[in-house]
């Protein structure tokens, strides 16, 4: 028998959970549900953009200047990145994790790009992360696998609430029936573990009613992803928690 056609992947929404807990000095915790989407870029090229509003205002959109170089087309970025970087297998589906404009206002912490190989398996991840202060630096990755460890130096200030030293640990899962993903990002400094964060929502095709649904459950969720930012970093203060000034961003824009 002939091998079955399969049909093109098309964009996803995933509601969700971010969990973020600091363990010291003191333990701070907090959990607030979100959405974010999961977007296969290289079907999105070859087969179009299905129900995502791209590069056009609407209540939730996708631009691709919010990525990247800041360039029209960020999977083409990303191509030369890799390419950039001897990193050569990448060349079967990548899936972007990423908050979306809403009522085109975004703030993307961190976006994850899942490049695969051929076969399916991961060839690399790109960590792609925004400060508050409109500064942006990416990790690569190279040869993670699901559920397996990764991990990173820490280069770029994320918090005043945290130095510029240590190493990030990153997992990644994602699971089928129900289709699931989770991304968990630790941080350790030479004391051992500070910060222990996730990602992590149930994944559906991303429609009509699924946006509807994102809308009506969180109308303003990047404005609000801003404002709980500065209402934890408020509340870290009150408790005395040391706060480090700015240094200079790294200077390169990634690092391996």
């Amino acid at each position: 028998m002939g091998a079955q056609a399969t049909s093109p992947a098309v964009a996803m929404v995933g509601f969700g959970q971010v969990r973020h807990t600091r363990l010291r000095p003191t333990r701070h915790a907090f959990a607030y549900g979100n959405y974010f989407l999961m977007l296969p870029m290289r079907s999105l090229r070859a087969h179009g953009n299905g129900h995502l509003a791209r590069n056009r205002w609407a209540g939730l959109s996708f631009f691709d200047a919010d990525h990247g170089d800041g360039r029209a087309d960020a999977l083409a970025w990303l191509d030369d990145l890799l390419a950039s970087e001897g990193v050569h297998g990448a060349t079967g589906e990548v899936w972007l994790h990423t908050y979306p404009r809403v009522w085109g206002h975004t703030f993307k912490p961190v976006s994850f790009w899942h490049c695969h190989a051929p076969d399916g398996s991961l060839a690399a991840v790109v960590a792609e992360v925004n400060n508050t202060f409109g500064e942006r630096h990416c990790y690569l990755l190279e040869q993670p696998r699901y559920g397996h460890p990764a991990q990173a130096r820490k280069v770029f200030h994320v918090s005043p609430f945290c130095q510029v030293q240590g190493d990030y640990h990153f997992v990644f899962m994602r699971s089928r029936e129900p289709e699931r993903l989770v991304a968990r990002v630790d941080l350790s400094d030479a004391d051992g573990p500070l910060l222990q964060t996730s990602v992590s929502g149930q994944l559906q095709p991303l429609t009509p009613a699924s946006q509807r649904r994102a809308l009506w459950q969180y109308p303003a969720m990047t404005l609000g992803v801003v404002a709980r930012i500065h209402w934890q970093a408020a509340q870290l203060w009150t408790k005395r928690v040391r706060f480090f000034r700015k240094p200079e961003p790294p200077a390169q824009f990634l690092t391996r």
